[in-house]
């Protein structure tokens, strides 16, 4: 018997074909035709993509406590400058409804201090606004209007201690919640 029986090569279909290997390490025909069957009937395994296995399924956007401690910071801003723009209002129609202290280490006059609650009222405020985009600047910028509020009601204590002891506690909260970490 010939080694060639009917046109056809007498190497059954299941061996490798020789190739150069021009298209194998993509799993690509390499240039014949039919070459996607002969794959087939080889048991032509494609290999995976490179980093295929290191997927990871992890969440990219900040932890839900963290999104929500930065809008009860933004609220607690929020209201804060809106009562630190009215205490403004009250300190400059009304002057006398606070009460100075004699010889205090800081001698500034009511209407000064009204002038600057009813500023730092609308920056603390728009501060707060801003929180609710939750964008990094905000935050940044939240804590430290969040000190210097907090500065401002130490230097304001003998005018109204209860409520400068009170809005100090609320500014460190605030601070609190937009320091903490945003992933899981």
């Amino acid at each position: 018997m010939s080694d060639i029986q009917g046109g056809q090569s007498a190497t059954p279909p299941t061996a490798p074909r020789p190739s150069s290997g021009a298209g194998t390490a993509t799993g690509t025909a390499s240039g014949t035709t039919g070459s996607g069957q002969a794959d087939a009937t080889r048991g032509y395994v494609p290999r995976p993509a490179p980093g295929y296995d290191d997927v990871q399924y992890q969440s990219q956007g900040p932890s839900g406590f963290a999104v929500g401690m930065t809008l009860v910071a933004a609220v607690l801003m929020m209201v804060g400058g809106v009562l630190d723009f009215f205490s403004g209002i009250a300190a400059l129609i009304r002057g006398q409804f606070f009460v100075v202290l004699p010889n205090y280490a800081f001698s500034v006059s009511v209407t000064g201090w009204g002038w600057i609650h009813l500023i730092t009222g609308v920056v603390v405020f728009l501060t707060g606004a801003a929180l609710l985009t939750d964008h990094l600047w905000a935050r940044v910028v939240g804590v430290v209007v969040a000190a210097l509020s907090a500065v401002m009601n130490f230097v304001m204590m003998p005018y109204y201690p209860v409520w400068a002891f009170v809005v100090i506690a609320l500014d460190i909260l605030i601070i609190a919640a937009l320091c903490a970490p945003r992933r899981h």
